[in-house]
This record gives C-alpha cells, sequence and structure tokens, in this order.
C-alpha cells in the first residue's frame, strides 16, 4: 500500500481535532464542575434556625422510604445517622445545639393504613445524641449531671387533635413540635417566638419539604427578610439555614452533605455487644386459665395472640436524669436490637406510646421540667426499619392518667379482636409495663397473681404475653435481649 501524503495526514489531524472539540460541547462528555465549597459553619453569636429536610413519600431520594410502611429503608436510617454527624461538625461547627423541633407524627398519616410520619424524628435523633444537656439527676432538683443527648420537641401544638388521638389535658409551650398541616399558624408561631426572643444559639427543626418549604417562605415574609429561597425540592442531602445576626440582618446559608449512604442496615463498630445471657430480671411465669382458680376469660378477650414487650433504651445515666429522650448509650441497643432480637421473635407489626405525648422529665430547681416522650417509640424504630414492618402508635391512651392508662392499654392490645391472631412487639415506659399487665390478670379475677415490677435499672428484660385460643393467658421473661448495660458506651456510636 502507498504511504499517505501529508496532505491527507494533515486533514486527518484536522478531523479529529473537530470532533473531539464538537464532543466537548455536548453535556454528555462534559466533566461535571466541582461541588462548591461547604459553607462554614454557623456563627454562635446569631439566632440561626436550621431545617433539615426529612424524607416523606411524597419528596424523598430513591430507596431511602418504604411504600409499605412509609417509614425510612436500612439506606435512609444510613442517611439520618451520617446526616448527623454532618450537621454537628459542619452546620455547628461542634457547638451545642439550643432546642431541636420535629413534626409530631400522627399530624401526617401516610398510605391507606395512615402510618404515622416517623421519619422526622427519626432524622433528627443521631443528632441529638452527639449534643449533651445538664439536668438534675436527684429528686430535690439538685446535684447537676451532663447527659449524652439533648431532647427533641415534638408535642402536639394547642388546638384540635388529629383524629384518633386523646385530647392532651394541657399545652406544653416547652415541648411544642411542628404540625404537618400548620393548623392555626401554629409552626409560624413557634418559629417567631424563637427570633422574637433573640437569643443566640442553633435552632434545628425537622420536617417534610412540605411543612419545611411553607415554613421557610412564611418567615421570609413575616419578618420582611427578601431572601432567595429554594424554589423545589432538592432532596434531603439539602439543609438550609437562616442566620439572624445582631443588627437584625438575615442570610439564608444551604448546606448539601453530599452524602451516599448504603442501602444495607448499619453496621456497628465493635465490640459485638450481643451475649448468650441475661443481665436483669429474675425469671418469672404465670398461668391463667378460665375455669381454674375462679379465673374467667373476660368477654372479647383476643384468641391466638403475641406481645412481645421491651422497655425503651438507656435513658437514666444517673439517678432522677431524664428529658424523655434515650442517651447515647441507648443508641448502641436501639442501633443493635435487631440483631439482639433476630430469632427469639417473629413480630408482624411494631406499636409503642405516641411521641406527641409529653411527661414530665427530672425535677430542677425552678420547678417541674416536661419533655416529649420520644424514647420508646425511637427505641423499636431501628428494629422496624430493618424488619420492614408496619410501626403504629397508640394515641388513644392518655399515659399521663395513671389511673386509667393501665386498664385502657390492656383493653386496647388484648381485647376487641385487632390483635387476635397478631403476633406484636410493644415498646413502652417500663413504670407502665407492670401496671398494664396487672390490670389484665385482673380482667380474669379479682384476686390472682400479679406481675412483678420492672426493676428501674433493666433495660435487658423481654416479656411475652400470650392468649391461645380460648383466651387463656400465659406471662413470662423467659427472653431477654442479651445486651449489658455496663458494656455501652456513654457517647452514641459514630457514622
Amino acid at each position: 500500500m502507498a504511504p499517505m501524503n501529508k496532505i491527507t495526514v494533515l486533514s486527518l489531524v484536522f478531523l479529529v481535532s473537530a470532533l473531539t472539540l464538537l464532543a466537548g460541547c455536548g453535556g454528555s462528555a462534559r466533566p461535571d464542575p466541582p461541588a462548591p465549597p461547604t459553607p462554614a459553619p454557623l456563627s454562635a453569636a446569631n439566632v440561626n434556625l436550621i431545617f433539615v429536610v426529612s424524607e416523606d413519600l411524597a419528596y424523598q431520594a430513591s430507596g431511602d422510604v418504604n411504600p409499605k410502611t412509609a417509614n425510612l429503608t436500612s439506606q435512609g436510617l444510613q442517611r439520618s445517622l451520617q446526616m448527623g454527624t454532618f450537621l454537628k461538625q459542619q452546620v455547628l461547627g461542634t457547638k451545642n445545639v439550643t432546642g431541636i423541633y420535629a413534626l409530631v407524627p400522627m399530624t401526617h398519616l401516610q398510605t391507606a393504613s395512615h402510618y404515622p410520619d416517623m421519619v422526622a424524628v427519626e432524622t433528627i435523633q443521631q443528632f441529638a445524641l452527639l449534643n449533651q444537656i445538664t439536668l438534675s439527676s436527684d429528686a430535690e432538683g439538685g446535684t447537676p449531671y451532663t447527659g449524652q443527648n439533648y431532647p427533641i420537641n415534638a408535642s402536639y401544638a394547642p388546638g384540635p387533635m388529629p383524629s384518633g388521638v386523646v385530647p392532651q389535658p394541657q399545652f406544653c409551650p416547652t415541648c411544642q413540635g411542628l404540625d404537618f398541616n400548620d393548623q392555626e399558624g401554629n409552626n409560624e408561631n413557634l418559629v417567631s417566638d424563637i427570633v422574637k426572643a433573640n437569643v443566640a444559639g442553633f435552632y434545628v427543626f425537622s420536617a417534610p419539604w412540605e411543612t419545611t418549604t411553607a415554613l421557610l417562605a412564611s418567615i421570609n415574609r413575616l419578618e420582611g427578610y427578601n431572601l432567595g429561597l429554594p424554589a423545589s425540592y432538592a432532596g434531603p442531602n439539602y439543609i438550609y439555614a437562616i442566620a439572624i445576626a445582631p443588627s437584625g440582618k438575615a442570610t439564608l446559608v444551604t448546606y448539601n452533605s453530599n452524602l451516599n449512604p448504603p442501602s444495607s442496615y448499619p453496621v456497628l463498630p465493635p465490640p459485638k455487644l450481643v451475649s448468650a445471657a441475661c443481665t436483669a430480671q429474675k425469671p418469672f411465669s404465670i398461668t391463667v386459665t378460665g375455669g381454674q382458680g375462679g379465673a374467667v376469660v373476660p368477654a372479647g378477650t383476643n384468641i391466638n395472640e403475641t406481645v412481645y414487650i421491651i422497655r425503651h433504651a438507656e435513658a437514666h445515666p444517673q439517678g432522677y436524669w431524664s428529658d424523655n429522650n434515650y442517651v447515647g448509650a441507648g443508641q448502641w441497643r436501639a442501633l443493635d436490637l435487631p440483631n439482639a432480637l433476630l430469632g427469639k421473635i417473629t413480630p408482624q407489626v411494631v406499636y409503642s406510646m405516641d411521641p406527641g405525648q409529653f411527661g414530665q422529665g427530672t425535677v430542677s430547681t425552678s420547678g417541674d421540667s416536661y419533655f416529649s416522650t420520644l424514647a420508646p417509640a425511637l427505641t423499636a424504630a431501628p428494629y422496624a426499619i430493618a424488619n420492614n414492618l408496619p410501626y403504629n402508635l397508640v394515641t388513644s391512651v392518655l399515659m399521663s392518667d395513671q389511673n386509667a392508662a393501665p386498664r385502657q392499654t390492656s383493653d386496647f392490645f388484648f381485647t376487641g379482636q385487632t390483635f387476635s391472631n397478631q403476633r406484636a412487639l410493644m415498646a413502652w415506659a417500663y413504670q407502665f409495663i407492670q401496671p398494664t399487665i396487672n390490670a389484665l390478670l385482673a380482667t380474669y379475677h379479682g384476686d390472682g397473681p400479679q406481675a412483678p415490677a420492672w426493676p428501674d435499672t433493666d433495660y435487658d428484660s423481654l416479656w411475652t404475653v400470650r392468649l391461645d385460643a380460648h383466651g387463656n393467658l400465659t406471662v413470662s421473661n423467659g427472653m431477654c435481649e442479651g445486651i449489658d448495660s455496663t458494656a455501652l458506651k456513654a457517647t452514641p456510636p459514630q457514622f
């Protein structure tokens, strides 16, 4: 073959160069522009309103929310754990939070089964545990102790309750969370009060995009900030902060965490927590059979039902210390619960107390302190996520009514046929478990056996309540989680 002449070679070079330039003009061949640098952490001298966008069925990252349960998937849980670290380090600059507010779960019901929106409180829990709060640790309001967590405000605002929720006897202004429907402008009132108080710090809000974008727009309008707000949903990695300087000038700061979580359930760092031994209660078993010993199976009692009862994770690191959220050590237990209970129980549904209700925490020198009751619900949340189980809240029982609550809780779970032929996991506050079981036992006869008290330092036990095909009852604690509290670190696992 004859060699190419110089003109031919030059023509080929020109053609290749032209094609290369044309390819460079195409969107697919152009490299992505570098991500903008992460803004500096917010100044503690400002009033910082920080909005973390939780996910729901309408606005989410693919694979983060289970369409059947409206709860997080393992991937979504991974994102929330990583977001806690980003928020603490990159947005707060490792400083301590001033207040945390989350969507009240029962104000946003999803799917045909009306499952509550647990994602907002799940999204912010890891961040809460990376902060600290100092409270009294004794009954007299003295002896301060600094615990590894921060309370999350997720209780109902004043006004009408959502359908199926028992009316609250009073309003807790220090517990108020966000309402998906923003009844009577409660969300704006909450944030406006923070702005008017003008106390510098970091105020974090966790709610779905629908609530977040509406609240941002309302505060922007009401306060006359004239900020350029995000026009559309950008995904759960974005955090929006309105930083209000002492001069009153407001600035919108946008953070992108750029998280890309795996789809698997989180793996805790070593050492392995689950052991074979139970570390708490002495074993007991109570059996009540209709027609024996004067016992009568009550009319309407469920049949073929099993309820597994666990207590919330570690929440009282010293004495009477409590803010109704579990502490850093409790996060190890909660996240390890799917491993601890593997092969021991097989629930089909998960139930817990309503975080929207509030209760008394540590008594302080200024009087009683009240906090939203999140510890039981957040303890069982990882188990429900890992096993793709429906998550429900008991909202028809007012837990602060200590006279009526045990019987009402017993009726809810063990009569009415709702749980017949079902297996349920019940996550509860330990001081209400024994009274509930004793209320159940009392329905069989007035002078029968009593369940033992649940020790206040016992987080490991697991009670099992079984009703057979005739409604005969057995209550026992033959199983446990197998997690030794003394093996848990005071600080939460890091992600």
